[in-house]
């Protein structure tokens, strides 16, 4: 498993990337989006193996574990490198079932039922809309393939194509099921969720753009408005949180609220500083969840209220608490850091009003995460914990694989800008053939 990690890491960061679409034909096509989502999946999934350990050694059925890991996997690869609208949309939805069985098999709580409902209804309430939305496209366009469909949108086509992806990311009014999930799922179902799932939303925002972009001009001032006020409000929410997973959870729906933002300002800068979010999120949120569940399975719980004092009884895992916390509120050198001042830049210039938002929820965003580390960290120690605890190995490891990617892919940042390249220079040779014609 480490050397398999090993390698991919390399892979992961001195691969080669290209800013157009590779691979290219019927229904398939990646480029440097998909590129850096499946790889993010590749690396979730690994993780999610290592972090649930105890399945294996328990043999709370192993096999069935890992057999709904890959399969999940699959869906993830299928969904990331399809260029065909209606069968990104099956894989899309596929993706439900894996995650349900995660939940469902191997959560915690008897509430986890009533969790797998939430996400699943949540999620599915926009899906028929979008499906009637791409059989409209289909007809009228007479493609599906998403970088040839033409076709004058209308309000409502362009709500039915755009409410599921905004539902999934979660849009705020519509998260109540994230934090739910998220309780309940066990470490695996939370790593996947946060790390590569509520990535498909903006991936798909990104993708469906590229033919809705004249209606969307009209109309995306909506969410862009409704984002920054839940990204406010998410804050709030998280400083009167007491469950450790709970407040991970919220801040993961103001991260996606700011990722909305950015894709939804239909500017290059505003893509990429909402992909460079994505891929920051899903390593650091995936990390804070393996985190979480270090303490679980010493403390079997998850309250603030009996895990207090962390730093006497697990002295070696705190460290690995402060950086992932600091990575989280956006310290460098963190991917973090770079996608957010790159994402507030491009949306303060939309509309500079909107530094008062953004300036409370950064403050807000430093609070709630030193209340976590902390209230964790410090504080009187529980009387019921009278032993101290130490981490092994696998569990370094899998922290440290979530936080070396996320301060060293900054090293080679350009393999997130390379469209941001190609675009420059298509518009330089475009101004040197108009000069020369001129001449």
């Amino acid at each position: 498993m480490y050397i398999i990690l090993i390698i991919f890491s390399y892979n992961f960061i001195f691969s080669d990337y290209y800013p157009f679409l590779i691979k290219l034909r019927y229904s398939i096509g990646v480029d440097v989006v998909s590129i850096n989502l499946i790889n993010l999946s590749y690396w979730i999934i690994f993780l999610i193996i290592m972090a649930r350990f105890l399945v294996l050694k328990n043999s709370n059925y192993p096999v069935e574990f890992i057999l709904v890991c890959l399969i999940l996997l699959l869906f993830l690869y299928l969904s990331f490198s399809r260029s065909n609208l209606f069968i990104f949309y099956i894989f899309f939805e596929s993706s439900l079932i894996p995650t349900l069985f995660l939940i469902f098999g191997w959560g915690y709580q008897p509430e986890r039922l009533s969790a797998g409902f939430y996400l699943l209804f949540y999620t599915l309430f926009a899906s028929l809309p979008l499906l009637l939305g791409i059989f409209y496209i289909k007809i009228n366009s007479y493609t599906s393939f998403i970088y040839l469909i033409n076709i004058n949108s209308g309000f409502y086509l362009y709500l039915s194509i755009i409410l599921a992806f905004l539902i999934k990311m979660p849009m705020v009014f519509f998260h109540f099921w994230l934090p739910k999930a998220h309780v309940e799922a066990p470490v695996s179902g939370s790593m996947i969720l946060a790390g590569v799932l509520l990535k498909l939303g903006g991936y798909g925002l990104i993708r469906v753009f590229l033919f809705l972009n004249n209606v969307a001009s009209k109309f995306n001032y909506i969410w862009l408005i409704l984002r920054l006020f839940g990204i406010v409000i998410t804050r709030f929410i998280c400083l009167a949180q007491t469950d450790i997973k709970s407040i991970i959870a919220y801040s993961s729906v103001g991260h996606m609220g700011i990722v909305i933002a950015g894709i939804i300002t239909l500017n290059y800068w505003g893509l990429y500083g909402s992909l460079v979010l994505m891929v920051a999120h899903g390593l650091c949120s995936s990390g804070l969840f393996a985190l979480a569940n270090i303490i679980y399975e010493r403390t079997h719980s998850r309250s603030f209220y009996i895990n207090k004092g962390m730093i006497t009884i697990i002295p070696s895992i705190s460290f690995l608490w402060f950086l992932l916390s600091a990575n989280n509120m956006a310290c460098p050198p963190s991917l973090n850091l770079l996608g957010e001042i790159i994402l507030f830049n491009r949306i303060i210039s939309w509309c500079s009003l909107s530094f008062l938002f953004l300036g409370v929820a950064s403050f807000l965003s430093c609070c709630y995460r030193i209340y976590l580390y902390s209230i964790t960290q410090h504080g009187l120690i529980y009387g019921g914990l009278n032993k101290l605890f130490y981490g092994n190995v696998r569990e370094f490891i899998l922290i440290l694989f979530h936080w070396i990617p996320l301060n060293l892919l900054i090293l080679k940042v350009d393999i997130l800008v390379l469209w941001i390249y190609l675009s420059s220079l298509i518009r330089i040779i475009i101004c040197g053939v108009i000069g020369v014609i001129l001449s």
